[in-house]
């Protein structure tokens, strides 16, 4: 929709002043309409408690500007472990993860691929496709849609990355916490 590029131009220096990065947003519905906004912080993490600081900034955006016509739903999400894939970050960050790829135009008479994110080369996507022998070259400006696909191999990476953002925050939190309580008292 015209109407998502004005509302992600909008919206995209609120998300970024509140400390996260867009990954999609988007109208869906026809009566009932959603808008949703799919973000997380630069490391990859997004909790509940992210989601809804993240809404209430948006919010206020929202309310003075009203870019949606008519009524809507906001919906403020992390991308989840099966993640759309819409920045070439993320398919470097994912490389080595099953993923399918949706192109805007036929290669060899096909849309949709299967395979494996083999990294960005020179602002371009490497994919290893089901089946074939050679990387694809795959110009990211092609891909209409790209998402991980749900793995035992993805499920456990993302725990693993949770944990460590989440040991890494606590680190933080704790620092933080103590530098005041010792230069106060």
């Amino acid at each position: 929709m015209a109407e998502d590029g004005a509302i992600t131009e909008l919206l995209t220096p609120v998300i970024e002043a509140a400390g996260f990065e867009t990954v999609r947003i988007r109208t869906t519905g026809a009566r009932e309409k959603t808008l949703q906004v799919m973000a997380e912080r630069p490391d990859g993490t997004m909790s509940a408690e992210d989601c809804a600081e993240l809404s209430r900034a948006i919010s206020v955006v929202l309310e003075e500007t009203d870019p949606v016509e008519g009524a809507y739903t906001l919906e403020v999400s992390s991308p989840g472990i099966d993640r759309p894939l819409t920045r070439l970050k993320d398919f470097e960050r994912w490389e080595g993860f099953a993923a399918k790829i949706e192109l805007t135009q036929a290669v060899e008479d096909q849309k949709r691929f299967r395979g494996h994110l083999a990294g960005v080369e020179e602002g371009d996507v490497l994919f290893d496709i089901e089946g074939e022998d050679e990387t694809a070259v795959v110009p990211f400006g092609l891909i209409k849609s790209a998402k991980l696909l749900m793995t035992d191999e993805l499920i456990a990476e993302s725990l693993r990355r949770s944990k460590a953002a989440l040991k890494e925050g606590d680190a933080e939190w704790s620092e933080n916490r103590d530098g005041p309580q010792r230069g106060g008292m």
